[in-house]
């Protein structure tokens, strides 16, 4: 299970990487315009990927507190996400955060032993039925929920024309499992 743990955490980190690069071909103009998601803005929808990531990790960190490679991993400086519309520096700032968070993802899971994907992480989202899931369960919701909302920011591009295709999991990523 760790082996594809690291491959969706090494897609999650290029497709950001791709997103990313997509959006900075864009005028801040363009990546701050409503687009009638959700979270507003195709920034605004990355950020959220970003600030899910975050919060994800804080939830990792808390639960395995007792392995420290793992809690190292996630003890990266990461700075607060602006709200708003953002500057181009401040777009430009992202880059980097997205870089730390990927990274740790990747670092985190390596650091890992087989039996701590089976560590219970507290949650409330379901009303205390369940109070905690496996970790292995909450990498799942990590991926998905940047894949939710990479979908959308692709459906964005498609409908201001911009060629976009980051869904394929390269056989590249296998490296990360050996």
């Amino acid at each position: 299970m760790k082996g594809i743990l690291l491959i969706q955490a090494g897609y999650m980190q290029d497709a950001d990487r791709k997103v990313y690069s997509l959006l900075s071909t864009l005028s801040n103009e363009e990546r701050e315009a409503e687009r009638g998601s959700y979270y507003g803005s195709l920034s605004g929808l990355a950020r959220h990927i970003l600030g899910g990531t975050l919060y994800f990790h804080s939830m990792f960190k808390a639960a395995l507190k007792e392995n420290p490679a793992a809690v190292k991993a996630l003890s990266y400086p990461a700075a607060a996400l602006p709200e708003g519309k953002l500057t181009e520096a401040q777009w430009k700032n992202l880059e980097s955060l997205f870089e730390s968070g990927n990274g740790a993802t990747i670092q985190f899971v390596s650091a890992l032993k087989d039996t701590e994907l089976n560590t219970p992480v507290p949650v409330e989202w379901y009303g205390g039925n369940p109070a905690a899931v496996p970790l292995y369960f909450m990498f799942n919701n990590l991926f998905v929920h940047g894949l939710h909302h990479r979908g959308q920011i692709s459906q964005i591009l498609d409908e201001l024309k911009v060629d976009n295709d980051y869904s394929g999991i390269d056989v590249a990523f296998l490296k990360l499992v050996h």
